[in-house]
């Protein structure tokens, strides 16, 4: 689906779910937003599409109200979120739309509850949008917010803490009323403790958030004279450049840097930097930034090193930063094209200026023109000396064919957008081009590379595109958004450098004055002249001097110009005077309307003035009325000038009559001199056949200059390629090694726990062999024991009959018992401590422990059977007691043989 027929679906379900807030539209209107943000929508504020107006007009309306659910708020900020993608994006939400109102107002409902996610998402958004933008005091909800913020900022919820930060650093720098109505807060003092407090954070983003609100709020009273004095400013200025260098990222590095700017421009800390002793390195370090290809890091270090270069005594210190360390690398460059540079130095800083600006001039443009701003600075620095180094020349040399590269015309085909920052480079490569022209030395390093034919292709196409350019725009003349001011600025610096170089490059001062009798120099002509800038009137007016004195010149028309110009101006000035700034106003929708035709305004003031007659009286009615009315008068004024400017078309028409009557005079001189001229055409011929000659071998000459300089920029990104490869096979390297130390120590480690484990083995394979004798022996130990107990048996069954060899065999027998009690006990001793050290063995020692149970059973059996047998003997013991004491003496040997 494309992006008109999505639009056009998200205008019905916006309409819908006003006329009815029931689920089936929430659930439509939910769908076309989806829809809408998974397109691509860079441009669509960009584009000034009606259609896009109203739907955004609508989705901040239904975004800012209250009684919208906080799942269709939510969806609705993430899609103009999404649309905030660029700078002019953000500045048509936050002053066409109001969307900053809108957003604090939901802040304001939801209040309550700061953890909501809904909240948190208005305040990211919020911080993206007032980023480097005015919030006026005027705006509404905007004191709702302050208070907000600061109660969060002393809460002490982290979640909510920083975006708070971010956005309160946002509002105060550069806000004067802000500002102040923050220091007339009752809760100040609290305030100024916690963002103190918050100076000790881990987090550096908050670090930078706290300093940028300090510097912002007492930079210039005494908290903010103790907190920056002389004894704190060094490790500040160490603190923001290592977060500049090593931050959490793009967002922490962007804040670090825009405080450091504020600071400079306080002149005392301006002053302390001067003299900071590690300004260099630091420098050195912000500057290597540039070699990364993230363009928002190198627009913001730029913009840092612009602001340094403000600083008298920070320039000086710039340049030697910047071009001496560059020249060793640029002369081998220049001179020694085969051999190969050192491989292991980084790209010097000067290299990666030159590739920032040498960027197309879509995508990455602020870069590109904050480098030439940036050269331009210290080139005029380094020029300024009393004598010019060899570094800054090789600089120069080795810039010239960058800078020529970039003059090359223009594509008209691409639209105003393309034309103006195409336009904005011309103009600050001319400037650097003519900065260059004031010292001899890089004068003939320009004119030896400048050709009259570039300059003559330049300037044609400048004056045709300021030429076909409408006067109907909505910029009054010569004010710095108006397209042919743009024209203007760019052409006026090309004929400048004309001028600066007519004597040195051949055929420069023919192209130069034909150019300044050119009919159409006298827009761009009149518009510096009338301009309120100086630098302008001294270029418009050093230009008339040297165009007063030719013949052609059109200086009737360039007064009728002019005049136009001032009484334009006069009018505008007298219709400013009751103009009023409507911060809170209706849809721009209806709005920007005011720059198409005259019959869709006053439709508007009619459809405005059938609303009052209906509606109650608003407080803002009457600022829309005279809002319209200006822009009414404005138009009236527009006419008056178009009527101006027919005027002086029809003189420059009348002038150009006189001019044909001329031409046709001068022409018949023409065709006299022609004979003359033929004699000496003649003559030119010979001349040209013998500097032929001599021009084929110059030709030759350059082609193999340019086949070297080809060479070389090939040689260059080789390098550069190969040294981008060496870093990430550093990293690569690096990550490598870590990871074969961290596995060597593992495998000390495993190996140790190994040899330990062996030797508990060890000891316990032992263990287990002593013991397994020690029980095969106990065992054959019991065996012979039961062989001894059965043949006991046997003799005591034998020797029953015989009584009279019984009390030596019972005594024998009790000695024997008493000896082989005290082995069952040693026995009992030894098969316990067995049983003991069994029990603590392995599973597979269970078969040996089965058997000691056993045969201690046995033991009791045969313990028991010995019990018996004592009873047995204690019973025959008292028989032959009994028998001895009733026989006498001499029945003895009779007794026993009946016994």
């Amino acid at each position: 689906m494309d992006m008109t027929t999505c639009l056009k679906s998200l205008l019905l379900a916006i309409q819908q779910y006003r006329g009815g807030r029931t689920a089936q539209n929430a659930a439509q209107l939910h769908k076309q937003v989806e829809e809408v943000s998974g397109l691509k929508c860079d441009q669509l504020l960009s584009s000034g599409q009606a259609l896009a107006r109203e739907c955004v007009s609508g989705l901040v309306e239904l975004a800012g109200n209250p009684n919208t659910s906080p799942n269709m708020t939510s969806s609705i900020i993430s899609l103009l979120a999404q649309l905030a993608c660029d700078d002019d994006s953000r500045e048509i939400l936050h002053s066409s739309y109001s969307l900053t109102s809108s957003l604090a107002s939901v802040i304001h409902c939801h209040s309550a509850t700061p953890g909501e996610p809904l909240v948190l998402q208005c305040l990211q958004v919020l911080q993206k949008l007032t980023y480097n933008t005015r919030i006026f005091q005027s705006t509404n909800y905007i004191h709702e917010l302050i208070a907000f913020l600061m109660t969060n900022i002393q809460s002490h919820n982290e979640d909510i803490i920083m975006p708070c930060l971010g956005l309160m650093a946002n509002l105060c720098r550069d806000n004067h009323s802000v500002q102040s109505h923050i220091k007339s807060l009752d809760n100040v003092k609290p305030f100024y403790r916690t963002l103190i407090n918050f100076l000790a954070h881990n987090s550096l983003t908050v670090v930078v958030f706290t300093l940028s609100i300090l510097a912002s709020l007492t930079l210039n009273e005494k908290v903010g004279e103790k907190l920056f004095d002389a004894k704190n400013i060094h490790q500040t200025f160490q603190l923001v450049f290592n977060i500049i260098v090593n931050g959490d990222g793009t967002l922490t590095r962007k804040y670090s840097v825009d405080l450091l700017v504020d600071l400079l421009r306080n002149p005392k800390i301006a002053d302390h930097l001067s003299r900071y002793q590690h300004f260099s390195a630091c420098v050195s370090q912000v500057l290597g930034l540039l070699q990364s290809k993230d363009p928002d890091s190198a627009a913001k270090v730029l913009e840092l090193l612009l602001a340094m270069c403000s600083v008298s005594g920070l320039r000086s210190l710039l340049c030697e930063v910047v071009f001496k360390p560059a020249a060793p690398k640029l002369r081998t460059a220049g001179r020694r094209q085969a051999d190969g540079l050192d491989g292991g130095r980084k790209t010097e800083t000067g290299l990666a200026l030159v590739q920032w600006l040498s960027l197309p001039v879509e995508g990455a443009e602020s870069c590109s023109l904050q480098a030439l701003q940036l050269l331009n600075e210290l080139l005029e620095e380094a020029l300024g000396a009393k004598s010019v180094s060899e570094c800054v020349l090789s600089f120069v040399e080795m810039l010239l064919p960058v800078l020529l590269g970039l003059l090359r015309g223009l594509e008209a085909a691409q639209g105003d957008a393309h034309l103006r920052k195409q336009c904005h480079r011309i103009t600050h490569v001319t400037s650097l081009l003519l900065i260059l022209c004031a010292e001899d030395s890089t004068r003939c390093l320009v004119s030896r590379q400048v050709s009259a034919q570039l300059c003559l292709t330049q300037v044609e196409s400048l004056l045709s595109c300021c030429h076909s350019n409408s006067s109907l725009n909505c910029h009054p003349p010569g004010s710095d958004n108006d397209l042919s001011q743009v024209y203007a600025d760019a052409l006026l610096k090309t004929l400048e450098l004309m001028s600066k170089l007519r004597e040195q490059v051949k055929d420069m001062e023919t192209s130069f004055y034909r150019m300044l009798q050119d009919q159409r120099i006298v827009t761009p002509l009149s518009l510096a002249l009338t301009s309120h800038h100086r630098e302008r009137v001294q270029t418009g007016l050093s230009l008339l001097f040297e165009a007063t004195p030719l013949p052609d010149f059109p200086s009737l028309v360039l007064g009728e110009s002019m005049a136009a110009n001032n009484a334009y101006r006069q009018r505008e000035s007298e219709l400013s005077v009751k103009r009023v700034a409507v911060q809170e106003g209706p849809p721009s929708s209806i709005l920007d309307s005011s720059c198409g035709s005259s019959r869709s305004v006053y439709c508007l003031a009619d459809r405005i003035q059938n609303g009052l007659e209906e509606q109650v009286k608003d407080s803002h009615v009457s600022d829309i009325i005279d809002v319209y009315e200006q822009k009414l008068s404005a138009f009236a004024s527009k006419e008056s000038r178009l009527q101006d400017l027919l005027e002086a078309k029809a003189l420059a028409l009348s002038q150009a009559d006189r001019l044909i009557a001329q031409y046709r005079f001068q022409r018949a001189q023409a065709e006299a001199e022609a004979c003359k001229l033929g004699c000496l055409l003649k003559e030119a011929e010979r001349r040209r056949e013998d500097l032929q000659s001599e021009l084929s071998g110059q030709v030759l000459e350059v082609e193999r200059c340019k086949a070297d300089m080809e060479e070389l920029l090939q040689h260059n990104a080789r390098l550069q390629k190969d040294s981008e490869e060496h870093q990430s096979l550093k990293g690569a390297y690096n990550a490598l090694l870590n990871r074969f130390n961290e596995s060597e120590r593992l495998l000390k480690e495993l190996q140790a726990a190994h040899i330990s484990l062996t030797k508990q083995s060890d000891t316990l394979r032992k263990n287990q062999e002593a013991l397994t004798l020690q029980h095969e022996k106990m065992a054959s130990v019991l065996e012979e024991r039961e062989q001894e107990i059965r043949s006991l048996h046997a003799d005591l069954q034998q020797k029953n009959s015989d009584i009279t060899g019984l009390r030596g065999a019972l005594r024998a027998e009790e000695e024997k018992m008493k000896e082989k009690d005290q082995e069952r006990r040693d026995l009992e001793e030894t098969v316990d401590v067995l049983r003991k050290e069994l029990n603590k063995t392995e599973q597979a020692r269970k078969d040996a422990s089965i058997k000691a149970s056993s045969l201690e059973m046995q033991k009791s059996t045969l313990a028991t059977k010995l019990k018996q047998k004592e009873d047995e003997l204690n019973k025959h013991s008292s028989m032959i007691a009994m028998i001895h004491s009733l026989s006498s003496g001499k029945q003895k040997n009779d007794v026993n043989l009946s016994l």
